[in-house]
């Protein structure tokens, strides 16, 4: 069985720096696709950056790109995203995922693990 835990969110300051960590256990996660998810109050999840399974490709967001960064320690069965100069509408709920292909892909359906979420809240 696979289990996802992520931690490191809080409240931040707008033009604040965080970075969030999921930590995976149950199996190697060195074969899959890693990304990241975000949920606002009221709003579908969506899509926030993916890293294939050797950190090669990485796919962002167009609402993030530039300030978020994506990678993974496949030695610590763990990935991170680095977010810099948050904004208000980075408030959200922040789930790592997994999926069983080597390819990252921004389909929430194609991911097949799932975390619990990490609440990301920043103060204007």
């Amino acid at each position: 069985q696979v289990q996802l835990v992520e931690s490191g969110g809080g409240l931040l300051p707008t033009g604040g720096s965080r970075r969030l960590s999921c930590v995976a256990s149950g199996r190697t996660m060195s074969s899959y696709a890693m990304g990241w998810f975000r949920q606002a109050p009221g709003k579908e999840r969506e899509f926030v950056a993916a890293i294939a399974w050797n950190g090669d490709t990485t796919d962002y967001a167009d609402s993030v790109k530039g300030r978020f960064t994506i990678s993974r320690a496949n030695a610590k069965n763990t990935q991170y995203l680095q977010m810099n100069s948050l904004k208000p509408e980075d408030t959200a709920v922040y789930f790592c995922t997994a999926r069983r292909n080597r390819a990252p892909i921004r389909m929430e359906s194609e991911y097949e693990y799932w975390g619990q979420g990490t609440q990301v809240t920043v103060s204007s």
